[in-house]
């Protein structure tokens, strides 16, 4: 068998595999999904994906840290996800198959490339889901009690959450700091001392999460058809409420509020990155549903791109009235757009948003549940899985044994995760999806543009990469030579490492643009993406390389000895 790792499929059999229904399939019959998606649908899923638990929930936490300056770094975060979505866009007009950017590395990067970010997917779909079903559930709860109906605590949270509580009260309350235990504190620390157990060993599980995720896992398994009307449906509802908050909410902004704009700096802006980024996340899941479009070469792109642009208008709007109609300081809580109604005395519309904040959740869930399952399907396609994971289902023409995976993948951890650890994982397992695809980009030939596809256009880096770089020594000149100080020792430097791994990728990066002539684009989506990820902290870095040293295990176990490539090589 060859050795081999970074042997690559070419856009030609890709196509090709999935024209001939490369697939373990049921009962003998079809192989292929239905192709029912045009770009209203895919628009309509791209705004599904990211209109959800970052708007609903975690955009408090952002605006508390960043103050109202945080609608900068709605803007940032978006230029970053439109350089990458515009590299997405190039890749699904190339190779318009299931598998998103797993596939796009494939043919781009090689084999053990395009496993590394098919396993990270596995990470920014299943984890990024386990915190959207932690918001849902939040948000249901809050909603039952609005109409009386109360959920023992304990069936409602993390057990982690609930056993910290317990400490963190007896800690502040030995300490004097009684007027910190929050209202969040003492319900998690009465659903540990309510939970039925055996001394440490108490049943605390979040039920309403696992719920939302089976049936969620259910519409998916059914159906295509099924599951647009139903993103269709939520969108329409959830667009609609989010624009009558900007519209009702803008008649209390008080632009006192807005002053000092950046209370905390940029650095201040910038601690909500995890947050922010976490709530654009999705809007790539519609490029796994390429096999699925009437014309993906055409609608995809046009979906990506159309949906950023409405998500990014939304999220700044919605930034500025949340931060003008409070102090940004009273904004770290779970529910900011119920809060900030209630706040100025109109309960009645904190219910409304409540409902739909439940809805907005349910259908970003069903926007990743969709997605995931199909990245399964390609990688077994392609040997690195077992074959049962691209099996279609004969009725239902869905991945339907990988979709059930998928479920139990994420329903499981949902009922005992916290919701701001595995938020971070995602948003570190997510730009780094992102730097791949811009850099795959980068490797494929230019082609001309053809009518009825959409080409990433061509502006040469040669001069503007380098004058970027400088210019962010410049504006960066503290942060750069702060490298070079070790005073603080290991706990203090090791933070500065992934910024130290930037630097040092950004230069490499300039120097190629300046020798090879670089498409301007994907160079500004890697650096883009890779200073986010210096954002995320030496302990995000840390799970983040250790999930995927768990990848490369079954890669060399499993993946590489059953790659059709390799079989294929061996056999010749």
């Amino acid at each position: 068998m060859s050795g081999n790792i970074f042997r690559k499929k070419s856009v030609a059999r890709i196509l090709s595999d999935v024209a001939s229904g490369f697939s373990d399939v049921e009962s003998g019959s079809a192989s292929h999904l239905k192709k029912e998606l045009n770009v209203k649908d895919l628009t309509l899923m791209g705004i599904a994906a990211v209109v959800g638990a970052g708007i609903f929930s975690t955009i408090g936490t952002a605006a508390f840290n960043g103050g109202p300056g945080v609608s900068i770094l709605f803007v940032l975060t978006a230029i970053t996800c439109g350089f990458s979505a515009l590299c997405y866009a190039e890749f699904a007009s190339r190779i318009p198959v299931s598998g998103s950017a797993y596939t796009y590395a494939y043919a781009s990067f090689g084999e053990l490339i395009a496993w590394i970010i098919g396993w990270d997917l596995l990470m920014e779909y299943a984890i990024g889901n386990i915190a959207v079903a932690i918001s849902w559930s939040e948000y249901f709860v809050n909603l039952l009690e609005g109409f009386h109906i109360h959920f023992p605590p304990y069936l409602t949270m993390d057990y982690v959450s609930a056993y910290r509580a317990k400490a963190t009260i007896a800690e502040l309350t030995a300490s004097g700091h009684i007027a910190d235990i929050t209202d969040r504190l003492k319900t998690e620390a009465v659903a540990w001392a309510d939970a039925p157990g055996i001394g440490n060993l108490k049943l605390i599980a979040n039920i309403p999460a696992l719920a939302i995720v089976f049936a969620i896992t259910y519409l998916v398994y059914i159906g295509i058809r099924e599951t647009k009307k139903a993103t269709n449906a939520m969108v329409i509802l959830k667009v609609a409420v989010v624009i009558f908050v900007i519209v009702a909410g803008f008649f209390y902004v008080s632009p006192a509020n807005w002053h000092p704009f950046l209370p905390n700096g940029f650095g201040g802006v910038m601690k909500g990155v995890s947050g922010v980024f976490f709530a654009y996340i999705g809007f790539d899941a519609i490029s796994t549903t390429a096999e699925e479009c009437e014309n993906p070469q055409r609608d995809l792109p046009r979906g990506m791109i159309y949906s950023l642009i409405i998500c990014t208008v939304l999220y700044i709007l919605i930034a500025l009235v949340l931060t003008g109609m409070v102090n940004y300081k009273d904004l770290q809580v779970g529910d900011p757009l119920a809060f900030v109604f209630k706040k100025v005395g109109l309960e009645n519309i904190s219910y409304i948003i409540s409902i739909s904040a439940v809805i907005a959740t349910a259908s970003v869930l069903l926007i990743f549940q969709l997605g995931q399952p199909r990245i399964w399907m390609s990688m077994s396609r392609d040997g690195l899985l077992p074959k049962a994971f691209s099996r279609i289902h004969p009725k239902y023409n869905t991945p339907s044994f990988a979709t059930i995976v998928t479920g139990f993948v994420v329903a499981i951890p949902a009922l005992f995760m916290n919701l701001t650890e595995v938020t971070d994982l995602t948003s570190i397992g997510t730009l780094f999806a992102f730097v791949l695809v811009c850099g795959g980009v980068l490797l494929l030939p230019r082609e001309e543009a053809q009518k009825g596809r959409f080409h990433l256009p061509y502006f040469n880096s040669k001069f503007i990469a380098p004058v970027i770089f400088l210019l962010g020594c410049v504006l960066f000149y503290k942060n750069f030579m702060g490298l070079f100080d070790y005073s603080g020792g290991w706990d203090v430097y090791k933070d500065k490492l992934p910024y130290f791994v930037f630097v040092v990728l950004a230069a490499a990066l300039t120097i190629a643009a300046f020798v090879k002539n670089l498409s301007l684009i994907p160079v500004m989506g890697l650096l883009s993406c890779l200073y986010l990820m210096t954002e995320l902290g030496y302990t995000n870095w840390l799970r983040f390389l250790i999930w995927l040293v768990i990848g490369l295990v079954i890669y060399f176990t499993y993946g590489h000895k059953n790659s059709v490539l390799a079989k294929e090589e061996a056999a010749a």
